[in-house]
């Protein structure tokens, strides 16, 4: 069961929820393991994590070993929060043009408005929509969903709303990446991150 928090609409788990844990132990060195990316690379991002993670009550063992799974591969390991744009060599790029579902109603919001954040947030539609809720003017400067705390608190927002505490709370790991992905690309990846997540928090 979750609980609706009527002045937020986020989401929480009962605070005596099976599983809860502290979110500290998302550490710059727990990253570092379940990701195998250098401390250099984790340490600025872990407190960001921490916080996105804090606000959208993913806190429990399940919740989080997920969450940090699938951040892990839709970044590459917190390398990338900006899709590479590139249409030549990626063409269904191209079907971003035009796009009405995702809000794409302006000549280049494809471009505009490509993936962004450690969820890629996606489309002139969810960018509005993101900013609103964070307080971000993402339709004028879509750019500031590649800083860090606006990148990490972006993927809260995005896992707030498609409900995916309650997916992992469950187990269904491949509903979470057919919401996040819209398939299941890269799910051997994801699931081994997810499964080192576990062995790490325990």
């Amino acid at each position: 069961m979750t609980l609706l928090h009527y002045e937020t609409g986020i989401e929480e788990l009962p605070s005596d929820h099976e599983g809860e844990f502290d979110i500290r132990r998302v550490s710059p060195s727990a990253l570092s393991e379940i990701y195998d990316s250098p401390l250099a690379r984790t340490s600025p991002w872990a407190p960001y994590i921490q916080a996105a993670m804090q606000m959208y009550y993913i806190s429990t063992h399940a919740t989080a070993s997920a969450f940090i799974a699938q951040i892990g591969h839709e970044s590459g390991r917190l390398v990338y929060v900006r899709e590479i744009w590139n249409p030549k060599q990626c063409p269904w790029q191209e079907r971003y043009e035009g796009r009405l579902d995702l809000g794409n109603t302006q000549p280049g919001d494809g471009s505009k408005f490509r993936g962004r954040g450690l969820i890629e947030i996606t489309g002139r539609a969810n960018y509005a929509e993101c900013g609103a809720d964070l307080g971000l003017p993402l339709e004028e400067k879509p750019e500031l969903l590649e800083v860090p705390k606006n990148a990490a608190m972006s993927a809260g927002w995005f896992w707030n709303k498609h409900g995916l505490n309650k997916l992992a709370a469950v187990g269904d790991f491949a509903g979470i990446t057919k919401k996040i992905n819209g398939g299941l690309n890269g799910q051997a990846d994801r699931v081994a991150l997810w499964e080192t997540a576990k062995r790490v928090f325990g």
